[in-house]
């Protein structure tokens, strides 16, 4: 059989090391027992090949490893360094192995669903890191159970659903995790007769049109019980799919446009729409990841790429 040079065969950036396992085998048998003898006995082989081999393992690495004499073998300082590093270097080879030999692990599916269309604008920023972090982890993303992301959990319809303001059951079936709070602002016109006011009404929003997008009859529940309380006015609402149709009509004077304070964010360095808040304080949602609790591993593998996906509040000022 052909020997493979130092030089042939290796890959590019590494050597092919001089030192073989069974000088690391030999090395330590040898600080353990002391003597070529008894050394001899621990490795089942003869005391003449242990010299042997001793004296072809120094001859591989250029120095002497352990000094003879009457009483035994002593390790030298080169020895000391061999011997210090030889049992780690076999039981990291030893784990390697194990791990060449073990069986590919199935990768674990995650159905998920963001009760917020606008989760989306950073979600594949957290995807991006999960395939990084986690690669068995694979995230299915199925739009359809928007409406009612909670039922769709308890029905085992999907494993982990992102929400803004439906309430999961506090039976025990499902768990969650808080995951960053966002705030509800109102964006007009800069030639709206409301640009000029400090602060937004619920008056105010009951007298001129509301723009929003699609948004789940959980978070329109919340947002009325928090504006209104325990009154029902009815609204005159202007809905759209996407985010740039509302901001557009927003600045056409449609109305007032209702969305997230980060998403605003990115449609006002023109100076033509303007922000404003309710005159009772921040509007704040809470985000959280809702998950079933067999999920629990998956989810708390998603829970560091999420949280650090998640979008900054900008603190944007009201004029």
């Amino acid at each position: 059989m052909k020997r493979i040079s130092d030089h042939e065969g290796a890959a590019p950036g590494w050597s092919r090391p001089k030192l073989e396992v069974r000088d690391l085998e030999l090395v330590l048998a040898l600080a353990a027992a002391g003597t070529t003898a008894r050394a001899a006995s621990s490795l089942l082989i003869t005391q003449s090949a242990v010299s042997r081999a001793l004296t072809l393992a120094e001859a591989r690495v250029g120095t002497r490893l352990f000094e003879r004499s009457p009483r035994g073998l002593a390790p030298t300082a080169a020895g000391e360094r061999l011997i210090a590093r030889a049992g780690m270097l076999l039981t990291q080879l030893c784990e390697l192995e194990r791990l060449v030999r073990a069986p590919e692990a199935a990768p674990t599916r995650v159905r998920l669903v963001c009760e917020c269309y606008t989760a989306y604008r950073w979600l594949p920023s957290a995807m991006a890191q999960l395939r990084v972090r986690s690669p068995q982890l694979q995230v299915e993303i199925l739009t359809e159970h928007t409406a009612d992301p909670v039922r769709a959990l308890l029905r085992e319809q999907i494993d982990v659903a992102l929400l803004t303001t439906a309430l999961v059951p506090k039976h025990g079936a499902l768990l969650e995790q808080q995951l960053f709070s966002d705030e509800v602002v109102f964006v007009v016109a800069a030639s709206h007769p409301l640009a000029q006011h400090r602060f937004i009404t619920p008056e105010d929003l009951q007298a001129h049109s509301l723009i929003t997008s699609n948004t789940p009859s959980a978070e329109a529940r919340w947002f009325m019980a928090r504006v209104f309380g325990r009154k029902k006015p009815r609204l005159e609402l202007v809905r759209f799919p996407l985010t740039e149709a509302v901001m557009d009509a927003a600045r056409a004077g449609m109305g007032i446009a209702v969305l997230s304070e980060w998403v605003a964010s990115g449609y006002l360095e023109s100076g033509d729409l303007v922000v404003k808040r309710l005159r009772t304080g921040a509007l704040r949602r809470s985000w959280r990841m809702a998950y079933r609790r067999e999920m629990a591993e998956a989810a708390e593998r998603l829970l560091g790429p999420l949280a650090s996906s998640a979008p900054r509040l900008h603190a944007l000022g009201s004029r």
